[in-house]
């Protein structure tokens, strides 16, 4: 039974992303250009999985405090207000493309180099899945999702489930480390709204006259 919700669970939320896609599809400009990805090389990349980053591996990399991982909270100001991860930066879903009055993205710098792997999170997976494809979209490298989003960080980071009896040596180590990793973020009264069942209005890419002569995105 347990396996049935979890393949439910999973079409559910591809089949959300695959919406999402569809969307993007739509309300992107129809000209495609060399620095553009093609949506079938984007649909390729969605179903590889590459893009995720445990809350595991996030925790791991904050405690180490691996300068590499740059992790961009993509709610609201005020949800970043009131909760967010150690380190992270604010950059709302609806400012990812706001331009500057050459036209040119103003968070470019930030969401296209090669420096450090951006990790996006927001309270669950579909709002940060939608800037990666926007992202992905304009061929922009090492931009990455946190899996599962802070509901799934408070289920296996600030609260983590004891493993069973019969578990294995893996699971009790991976516990262990998740139980200090709760100690160290301060653990128990961090609480986060449910997953957004609804996709969050998908910004249009708008082409600037000088972004197109100088062969940018």
């Amino acid at each position: 039974m347990s396996d049935i919700r979890i393949i439910k669970k999973r079409y559910i939320f591809m089949a959300s992303v695959f919406i999402g896609l569809a969307l993007l599809l739509v309300l992107l400009p129809e000209r495609h250009t060399l620095k553009e990805l093609k949506a079938e090389r984007l649909l390729q990349e969605v179903n590889d999985n590459t893009r995720y980053f445990t809350t595991d591996d996030v925790a791991e990399k904050i405690i180490a405090n691996d300068a590499y991982m740059q992790l961009i909270d993509v709610r609201t100001p005020e949800d970043y207000k009131n909760f967010h991860l150690k380190g992270a930066i604010n950059i709302p879903i609806d400012s990812i493309l706001n331009k500057d009055e050459d036209g040119n993205y103003t968070y470019e710098g930030i969401l296209n180099q090669d420096l450090k792997a951006n990790v996006f999170y927001s309270n669950g997976t579909i709002y940060s899945n939608q800037v990666w494809l926007l992202l992905r979209r304009l061929k922009y490298k090492n931009n990455y999702v946190m899996e599962g989003g802070l509901n799934k960080w408070i289920e296996t980071i600030i609260k983590p489930t004891k493993p069973s009896a019969t578990a294995s040596q893996k699971e009790l180590d991976r516990y262990d480390f998740r139980r200090a990793a709760s100690m160290y973020f301060g653990g128990a009264s961090v609480t986060v709204s449910a997953e957004e069942d609804v996709p969050a209005p998908t910004p249009v890419i708008k082409k600037s006259a000088s972004k197109e002569e100088e062969g940018g995105c």
